[in-house]
């Protein structure tokens, strides 16, 4: 059986980095009803944050990436917080002691600093090994474990990199145990993948320098290695550098306060250094597990766009009212809508959601896209003087527009297809351009950039809000 894991640290806000080491193996699992497992791994204590866990796995729930073992749920091969398995790591590590390929360091940080001192002095490179203890003292905690480490050339296959290779010279004694009793990442992920199970390893292509070391651990305890799946960097907006926080990146939580949904966040990050060979961009977590595949994934870094993202929100928004309905999509919307809203009930909210949708980006949209359904607009006459359409048309020219306007919406029936015939009808009375009059009458409505399709606007609006606007706006009209 397939057994993937996500071992993330709780250090801090989840960044799309992470989120992409936790999509890929959660794919690889799923494809073949594999164990997908959520493990914390927290022995830098002095790095951990508060929350961070609960983070976590808040996330990957509001993915919708489910674990099979793992904090919460539970299973056979726990704990799953790495400062929780000590017991397990000394065990292992004694394997090692008894082989003799272990031995306690004592060597205080002040000789070591002068080891690498002289290794900087020489030009060479600084191996702790060369300057391995002769005589050391039986480990017990409080002093470092190191491994004794065997260099010799190192061949292996890593599933997206390819075939690779390295010599004894990138080799060395490292840490196993730290002096405050916590395994190193180094140690700790070899024992833990060993006793979960885990057949598939993804994690950063940062870590294939020290997949060497790592082979040499793998060997000593006579272990079979995982398949080695090493993930590009994913990189910033202009291509030249990993991402990182001064490229304007944020947090995957920054971003489902935004109002990107889930769906387009799985999508967009799974395509991000991946795709099945198609001219197909938006995926539904069913069709990922279905189509993704290890030998598909690029093996340069990604690009970081932000705008594609969007991008893929707005269809993602479209796809779910298309699909599942106006219901579906206004029980995301929770939140999102501005303070006003909450004098309206659902029924008008989801009528406005009905005739704007198409039109956003993210859900935090309908704040500044709605406000004008749910109060009156401050009159700007600028607004409309200065519209590229109308600012030609007189002062008397555009109140009388808006008188004609008025009196013949004023006498229509209150529905979408008389509105729109009515406004047809309009346009050969008055013979105006589109452009011209109905700019001139959605801004009269909205005093907004932009407003869905006018006769909608109308219909939602109903007829004495409407009239009353258009009124207002002649006046304003007339006394500027």
């Amino acid at each position: 059986m397939i057994v993937t894991r996500f071992a993330p640290s709780p250090t801090g806000y989840i960044h799309i980095g992470n989120v992409r080491s936790a999509i890929y193996p959660y794919l690889i699992a799923r494809q073949t009803q594999g164990n997908y497992i959520l493990r914390i791994e927290d022995t830098d204590q002095a790095r951990f944050v508060e929350g961070a866990t609960e983070l976590i796995e808040d996330t990957l729930e509001w993915l919708g990436l489910e674990w099979n073992e793992g904090p919460i749920v539970g299973g056979p091969t726990g704990p799953y917080f790495q400062s929780e398995r000590k017991a397990i790591y000394y065990a292992w590590a004694q394997k090692l002691i008894d082989m003799g390929r272990a031995y306690a360091d004592p060597t205080d940080a002040k000789t070591i600093q002068s080891y690498r001192d002289e290794c900087t002095e020489k030009k060479i490179p600084y191996l702790y090994r060369n300057y391995r203890p002769t005589e050391t003292p039986e480990w017990h905690e409080g002093i470092p474990l190191r491994f004794k480490s065997d260099p010799k050339p190192r061949k292996w296959r890593d599933e997206v990199m390819g075939d690779m290779e390295a010599g004894p010279e990138v080799q060395d004694d490292i840490i196993l145990i730290k002096a405050d009793g916590l395994p190193t990442y180094n140690f700790a992920h070899i024992v833990d993948d060993a006793e979960m199970h885990v057949t598939h390893v993804c994690r950063g292509v940062e870590y294939l320098s020290s997949t060497p070391n790592y082979l040499a651990l793998y060997e000593a305890f006579g272990l079979k290695v995982p398949k080695l799946i090493s993930l590009p960097h994913i990189l910033g907006p202009t291509g030249g550098k990993k991402l990182g926080k001064r490229d304007g990146a944020k947090s995957v939580t920054e971003y489902r306060t935004d109002g990107v949904l889930p769906e387009a966040m799985l999508n967009y990050l799974a395509c991000l250094g991946w795709n099945d060979g198609t001219e197909q961009e938006i995926y539904t977590k069913d069709e990922l597990i279905q189509k993704f595949s290890i030998d598909r994934i690029q093996n340069s870094g990604a690009r970081y766009d932000e705008t594609k993202l969007l991008w893929m929100n707005g269809q993602w928004i479209r796809k779910i009212f298309d699909e599942q309905g106006v219901e579906a999509l206004f029980a995301r919307t929770e939140g999102f809508w501005p303070d006003s809203a909450n004098a309206y009930d659902d029924q008008y909210k989801k009528k406005v959601l009905s005739i704007i949708y198409d039109r956003l980006k993210t859900l935090s949209d309908l704040r500044v896209m709605t406000t004008y359904f749910f109060e009156d607009p401050i009159i700007n006459t600028d607004m409309i003087f200065s519209n590229k359409f109308l600012k030609k048309i007189s002062e008397e020219e555009l109140s009388e527009l808006l008188q004609i306007s008025a009196k013949k919406i004023e006498s229509c029936e209150w529905n979408p297809e008389s509105l729109q015939n009515t406004l047809n009808n309009l346009l050969e009375e008055t013979q105006r351009k589109p452009a011209e009059l109905f700019s001139l009458i959605r801004i009269g409505l909205s005093y907004a950039p932009f407003s869905p399709a006018l006769h909608l606007t109308l219909d939602t609006l109903g007829k004495n809000t409407s009239l009353s606007r258009l009124h207002q706006t002649i006046t304003a009209i007339e006394n500027h």
